[in-house]
């Protein structure tokens, strides 16, 4: 009895039983067979498939122009690719990430699902996978552009408005803040005084520069590999292709995107993701830092540094009754070494491209856009609630500022480093204060001493 549940397909190995309320096709079903890995968890994303349909609509749209492929043709494949677009074909896109290293059976999975759906649209068998939605392209230059444009548009879709978030955060407690004189800390000792407002423009300006680094270096993923095929010299695609598609990517996603100059390199060097990553990496070590000095600063509340007072957001302890944790931070250095362990395996497979192609595009996408994302929402957490709930906790910042010894260092111009010296030594020794170790080595009178250790001059 036949099995309803199934319907054939065929490629060129033979025939495949395919579930029958699926739009993909043979090609597609041997990679589900045969790829069985992490599959709860490690899907091709959807930011990869969405961006094969902005090119395969780029491509079509293309093909078109040059009269290699019909009106009708066109106008169908357009339309799947509004629907890939619009998230109404997500269940039809089941491979994961661990596949080919070039993405082929990817770009076959989007290739079959279009021409399958597509054929349906039309009442017809209109459109064939390769012939017609793969026409001039190969899996070798279509899944690296896709690659670039999700990358990208993750960027500046999702990564920076992220970021701007958190900067205007950090801007506000820098003005709220500008007048609070503490103690500054260098290598985890007392140092001279600063202002709250001035250490948090520290951390804003890491953010300024990180948006500055990451812009920049989104710009090499703006370069399309379509039009390269299947090794960089453009065999099967019509003089002209790769600058159109190119132009009909440009004017979807409103980008800066442009045809690739060299092929070759394209379809071989992942330079451009390495780079771009790299400087999410620097925003993620300066995230790190962060929230490092945020959870210090915020530690006790009695038994620590206690300057800062973080939200009390959830019961810290399963046993300790009344604790609260620092739990943003931690989410937030979770996050930022994971992306550090993403940009180890992005580098080491970008360094692994053979000839005229590097077979290691999934891992790396999925590890950029997964970067992207984390970085993003995890931003946005700390962002809401730990930054906008921050306060400074006034009382225990001008006692360990009064404590500082380091305030000597103002008396340097006065009386010379070493007699500065013997007094902060004196105090710490004694447990004295500067001003009763100064008066009693005779180093300075009180007056002096009143009118130049100020720590609200220090700043």
């Amino acid at each position: 009895m036949e099995d309803m549940r199934y319907r054939i397909e065929h490629d060129t190995m033979g025939e495949v039983q395919v579930p029958a309320d699926k739009y993909w096709g043979a090609q597609t079903q041997r990679s589900f067979n045969n790829f069985d890995i992490g599959r709860d968890h490690s899907l091709m994303p959807k930011e990869i498939i969405r961006a094969f349909a902005v090119l395969k609509m780029a491509a079509a749209k293309a093909n078109n122009d040059l009269g290699v492929l019909s009106d009708r043709k066109k106008e169908i494949i357009c339309e799947v690719c509004h629907e890939i677009l619009e998230g109404k074909l997500d269940e039809h896109f089941p491979l994961v990430v661990y596949q080919t290293g070039s993405g082929t059976q990817s770009n076959m999975n989007v290739n079959e699902v279009i021409a399958n759906r597509g054929n349906e649209i039309a009442g017809e068998k209109l459109l064939h996978p390769n012939d017609d939605v793969n026409k001039s392209q190969s899996s070798n230059d279509t899944f690296p552009t896709a690659m670039h444009i999700s990358a990208n548009e993750a960027i500046r879709n999702k990564l920076i408005p992220a970021l701007n978030i958190m900067k205007d955060q950090l801007i506000a407690l820098e003005k709220e803040n500008a007048d609070v004189v503490k103690t500054g800390r260098t290598h985890l000792q007392d140092a001279v005084p600063l202002t709250l407002g001035q250490e948090i423009s520290g951390w804003r300006s890491m953010l300024e520069h990180s948006e500055e680094m990451i812009l920049g270096s989104a710009a090499p993923l703006e370069e399309m590999a379509l039009g390269a095929t299947a090794v960089g010299t453009g065999l099967n695609a019509p003089e002209g292709f790769d600058v159109l598609a190119a132009k009909y990517i440009k004017e979807k996603l409103d980008g800066n995107y442009i045809t690739a100059k060299n092929k070759f390199h394209s379809l071989t060097s992942k330079d451009g993701l390495v780079f771009a990553h790299g400087a999410m990496k620097a925003l993620a070590a300066d995230l790190m830092k962060i929230a490092n000095d945020v959870r210090w600063l915020a530690s006790g509340p009695r038994c620590g540094i206690g300057e800062l007072i973080i939200p009390e957001n959830e019961p810290g302890s399963s046993i300790m009754p009344g604790k609260v944790n620092p739990t943003q931070c931690e989410a937030l250095t979770m996050v930022c070494a994971q992306v550090m362990g993403n940009d180890a395996t992005i580098g080491f497979a970008a360094s692994q491209g053979n000839f005229e192609l590097n077979v290691f595009m999934p891992v790396m996408a999925y590890d950029f856009l997964e970067s992207a994302d984390l970085l993003a929402g995890a931003m946005r957490s700390f962002t809401a609630n730990c930054l906008s709930g921050l306060k400074p906790n006034k009382e225990k910042i001008a006692e360990n500022l009064d404590k500082s010894l380091m305030l000597v260092t103002a008396l340097n111009t006065h009386i010379g480093y070493e007699n500065a010296a013997k007094i902060a030594k004196k105090a710490h020794k004694e447990g004295s204060t500067l001003k009763e170790a100064a008066l009693a080595l005779g180093l300075v009178s009180e007056a002096d001493f009143n009118a130049w250790v100020d720590p609200a001059k220090m700043v």
